[in-house]
């Protein structure tokens, strides 16, 4: 059983990023079944104003410290070694850990012709590495039909690790509803990281990142679409956490 911080009662596991790639690529070889949510402020944010999205959070295999408060929030708990499991960084490892080609990686997300784009770009990155195929789904929840196209894409290519960038809480209730209906073994959302790796969207510099001030890189990059999400749901944060650190108001893990 892996330990849990708790941050405004969304049980973030309290790893790191060595761990994650273990115990996921422990999962794939042992025909496990599961989904791993990679877990920021605004994850955690989402959660605050909907139960169902939090029970999704809380009923991952693993629910990763993505953003680098969650770790500050789990070593004041007392996990002491738990440091940020990055989407993007999370993706480059387990690729690196496959690269023998043992592990069928599927990619599912992002804007047209970005899944391809990742594929080509991870491939070039890490010869060996065997990307079974890619999926670019409508802006919107798959009608019958698609739905069962895909199912039958799935079921011909066999993925273990089924990648999927659609954004969080998207890509989480995705993950959730698709699970069982998809033969794949583990499902991991990282959003951005089909962006980021696939050479759309620049990545922070690794001093922003570790201080908690990537968000700002972000709204600068996408100020349009990131204002409310970084300047009301970041201030937001820091007062429920401080009411939870003051014992003033109680957020109880509830699967």
């Amino acid at each position: 059983m892996v330990p849990k911080a708790n941050v405004l009662g969304v049980g973030v596991s309290a790893i790191d990023l060595a761990q994650g790639t273990r115990l996921i690529l422990e999962a794939v070889r042992q025909n496990r079944k599961g989904y791993v949510a990679v877990t920021g402020v605004h994850g955690v944010s989402e959660a605050q104003s909907d139960s169902e999205f939090r029970s999704i959070l809380n009923s991952a295999f693993l629910n990763t410290p993505d953003g680098i408060p969650m770790s500050w929030v789990g070593r004041f708990q007392g996990f002491k070694t738990m440091d940020r499991v990055y989407g993007p960084d999370l993706m480059l490892e387990l690729c690196a850990a496959s690269i023998d080609g043992s592990i069928r990686h599927f990619f599912y997300g992002g804007a047209p012709g970005v899944a391809q784009a990742l594929r080509s770009c991870l491939e070039s990155r890490f010869p060996g590495l065997s990307v079974c195929g890619t999926y670019t789904p409508p802006f919107r929840a798959l009608n019958l039909e698609e739905e069962a196209h895909l199912v039958a894409v799935v079921k011909n290519l066999q993925p273990d690790i089924f990648w999927v960038g659609l954004s969080t809480p998207k890509q989480e209730r995705f993950m959730a509803a698709y699970l069982h209906k998809l033969p794949v073994k583990i499902m991991i959302g990282v959003g951005a990281a089909f962006d980021i790796h696939s050479g759309r969207v620049r990545q922070a510099p690794y001093w922003m990142q570790r201080t908690g001030l990537e968000w700002f890189f972000r709204l600068m990059q996408e100020p349009g679409r990131l204002w409310k999400r970084y300047l009301i749901n970041n201030p937001l944060f820091v007062a429920r956490i401080l009411a939870q650190f003051t014992g003033f108001r109680r957020y109880p893990i509830v699967d």
